[in-house]
């Protein structure tokens, strides 16, 4: 069903704001001014006004925060999940933070700094402290009843965490098994022992991945004291998944991250994030002009090859684009690895081939009818090998880079292109040369 939202101008009712979604009320919010979006969160219960706090955009957040009295800031701020505190908390400069602190409890504020001092980018710094515990020890009835009264403090109950009394994992149980088994059972009896988990310094995307793999709605993290400190469920990973691929676009892209919307970015900032690599790639690019004025006397004597130049480096960038994009999203998954380089390589030399051979007979046919029978040799040789060559450029580049360390996301298209633009015009007019002067 397709929900009809009021204007984003005008005043917003309270009224109309409580019979919105959060979701859809925070993106009406976002588009007004600080003042204004904090006036129509003030006339809402604190549940809803918490939860829709925290549907909003960063920007938005930080901006209201600066606007908000500090008491009532505080009171939304303690309703919200604890995740979302810790992330507002960080995004907040030191005199916000100063002005918020009082206001908020003791056990609040030492959440907050437990949470926010785990690197941006890990696991442990998108978990969440709000997850059900149960005792080994407890049977079904009892772990049943102990959900209940924890329930409205606890992010979800989908899945218990069974902890020793020195909070180390010792499994987890859903909350369907517990329902289903026998009112008697012990919780030990039910629960999965072998669970996976993630440790808190790990990045946050290999707890994405797992949620992915094992369909959990959440995944225990882990300390180095090997005791439970907290979890990453299934929103927080979609989060994750789509900033990560949000990075990958940019990257692919040519790009820096802009670490704010599209929307809020300022002239300065997209300058910034996209001027560097466009300077290394215009000198990059000046290659491709010294090797074609080292093959002048071949274009002087037989003109009509340039023609056929866009054509011919394009179609080299193009394919290595493509095999760039595959190996990329396949790595950032997991689909592929390290070790299934060569393996690959062989794979695609043979698809590539292929690829610029069925390219070469279109190509031909046009050399034929433009330039004669020489000139169409030439190109559709051209063609077999700059599409080879840029595809295995394209597959090569994402690997090597992370052998080295590197984000493989940084072997983007413009890179790419301009490295098989290079290798196809010095492919082309050493054919040409054979062919035509030899």
């Amino acid at each position: 069903m397709t929900r009809t939202l009021p204007a984003a101008t005008g005043t917003l009712s309270s009224d109309a704001a409580t019979a919105l979604h959060p979701a859809d009320l925070a993106g009406l919010l976002d588009q007004h001014a600080p003042a204004a979006a904090w006036a129509v969160l003030a006339g809402l219960p604190l549940a809803r006004r918490a939860e829709a706090f925290g549907y909003l955009a960063a920007e938005t957040q930080v901006a209201i925060a600066q606007v908000a009295p500090p008491r009532e800031l505080a009171a939304t701020i303690s309703a919200m999940d604890a995740d979302e505190r810790a992330d507002l908390w960080n995004r907040l400069d030191e005199t916000a933070r100063a002005a918020l602190a009082p206001a908020l409890a003791a056990a609040e504020r030492e959440d907050i700094r437990k949470l926010a001092s785990y690197p941006p980018g890990t696991a442990g710094a998108v978990m969440t402290s709000e997850y059900a515990v149960l005792r080994p020890e407890m049977t079904a009835r009892e772990a049943i009843e102990a959900l209940r009264g924890q329930a409205p403090a606890k992010e979800t109950i989908q899945v218990a965490y069974v902890l020793s009394p020195e909070r180390r994992l010792l499994g987890t149980v859903t909350l369907e098994d517990l329902v289903l088994a026998p009112a008697a059972a012990a919780v030990e009896t039910l629960m999965d022992a072998d669970a996976p988990f993630v440790r808190a310094e790990d990045p946050a995307e290999e707890a994405a991945r797992a949620i992915a793999k094992y369909d959990l709605p959440a995944i225990p993290v882990i300390n180095g004291g090997e005791m439970m400190v907290g979890i990453v469920t299934a929103d927080d990973a979609m989060d994750v998944a789509e900033e990560e691929a949000t990075e990958d676009f940019h990257k692919a892209g040519g790009s820096a991250g802009l670490g704010v919307s599209l929307r809020e970015a300022t002239i300065g900032l997209l300058y910034r994030k996209r001027i560097a690599w466009l300077i290394v790639l215009v000198f990059a690019n000046v290659f491709s002009g010294a090797g074609i004025a080292a093959f002048e006397d071949v274009i002087a004597s037989n003109v009509a090859l340039v023609f056929f130049l866009p054509l011919l480096i394009d179609s080299g960038g193009n394919a290595g684009s493509q095999s760039a994009t595959l190996m990329v999203r396949a790595l950032a998954t997991g689909d592929a690895r390290l070790s299934d380089w060569a393996r690959m390589m062989g794979r695609e030399t043979a698809v590539a081939a292929l690829l610029g051979a069925t390219m070469a007979l279109a190509v031909s046919v046009i050399g034929l009818v433009r330039a004669g029978p020489e000139i169409a040799v030439v190109v559709a040789l051209t063609m077999v090998c700059t599409v080879m060559v840029g595809s295995l450029i394209g597959l090569s580049l994402p690997v090597l880079l992370s052998r080295f360390g590197f984000d493989p996301a940084t072997a983007s298209a413009p890179l790419i292109t301009t490295i098989a633009d290079i290798a196809g015009v010095l492919i082309y007019f050493a054919i040409a040369s054979t062919v035509l002067l030899g």
